[in-house]
């Protein structure tokens, strides 16, 4: 998929050389993962550090003697108390329970059940859910379900890195980058994965001038 991915985006001569500087695209797919985990792991990691959100998962988990990612019922069955002792917020845990009992009843589907479910109709199902919001759903579609046209377009670094990409003056509005990004089907991905590593340029690129 990689190789069409790129022909198709090197047809703009902008992303064709974001390609040729960074090369292949290098998406670490967590294809293990199931998406009730995933959504655990989306909440801890919401408003933190990602080193922050990870010692917070560590704690968590260790809570859990058997070694393995805890079931949804193993959770509800935790207190509140033990759950803060990990460091989440009260809004955090809520946000965890619901996803628990989303699991319980279907709602949150297995891996093999979300493959006979389109991308919209994940977002649908999965934004019922408190804390759960469409950017959240993106990256479990995007990191851990492996679709392939996926265009986050709420995103920060997707929006900095069109603004980087194509020198502009600020970065485009959801809407208008939900259009722009059409003619990248479908292939939206892989070309959010290529923003992302031009908005990590222009930042690199800018620290040297901060520091003067």
């Amino acid at each position: 998929m990689s190789s069409a991915a790129i022909r198709h985006l090197s047809r703009d001569p902008a992303f064709g050389a974001l390609i040729g500087r960074i090369g292949r695209p290098r998406m670490a797919i967590e294809r293990d993962r199931s998406p009730y985990e995933a959504l655990v792991r989306a909440i801890a990691h919401q408003q933190l550090h990602g080193r922050a959100a990870r010692a917070i998962l560590a704690r968590f988990e260790a809570l859990y003697p058997e070694g393995a990612f805890p079931l949804p019922a193993m959770v509800l069955e935790t207190e509140d108390e033990r759950l803060r002792g990990c460091g989440f917020s009260q809004s955090k845990i809520a946000s965890i329970r619901a996803i628990c009992a989303a699991t319980l009843d279907g709602t949150v589907p297995s891996r093999r059940a979300a493959a006979r479910f389109s991308d919209a109709a994940l977002i649908e199902r999965l934004t019922t859910i408190r804390g759960v919001g469409r950017w959240t759903v993106e990256m479990l579609l995007i990191w851990t379900l492996g679709r392939p046209d996926v265009l986050p377009v709420d995103d920060f670094g997707v929006r900095d890195g069109y603004r980087a990409l194509y020198a502009l003056d600020a970065p485009p509005k959801p809407r208008v980058l939900a259009e722009i990004g059409t003619v990248w089907a479908p292939f939206r991905s892989i070309a959010a994965w290529y923003l992302w590593r031009a908005s990590d340029e222009a930042r690199a690129a800018a620290e040297p001038a901060s520091r003067a």
